[in-house]
């Protein structure tokens, strides 16, 4: 298995909804066998039963990210928007919110007349 990855995930670039060749990735055995192995059980099954529980899986795995995911933070950032793009735009906006306050500190100190006098006083 993919140790980078939690879980596995649809492949974007895959021939129909990108499942299998999700799972391809994610357990590191070939597409080719992945392919065979669920065309046969979905034969053997009946045809709706593998068609029914490969678009169940569609359903429920998320897109493989767009980009490699670098630190825990970023994929917890994916995970909440693959999950529900709304709550992760609120979660965006309010770290947004706060680096504007944290900014506008750091000018108000910077601009300050005091400011000004410590770093005169240093030269």
């Amino acid at each position: 298995m993919n140790a980078d990855r939690p879980g596995p995930y649809r492949a974007r670039n895959g021939f129909l909804l990108g499942v299998l060749k999700g799972l391809s990735a994610y357990s590191g055995l070939s597409l080719f066998w992945i392919r065979v192995v669920y065309v046969m059980v979905t034969l053997f099954t009946g045809v709706w039963p593998g068609v029914g529980v490969y678009l169940l899986a569609a359903l429920l795995l998320k897109p493989e990210p767009p980009m490699e995911i670098a630190d825990s933070e970023a994929r917890d950032l994916y995970d909440t928007y693959a999950a529900s793009p709304r709550a992760a735009l609120k979660g965006l906006k309010r770290r947004f919110e706060t680096l504007e306050r944290r900014i506008r500190r750091m000018e108000d100190v910077v601009t300050s007349r005091e400011f000004d006098w410590e770093r005169r006083l240093r030269r």
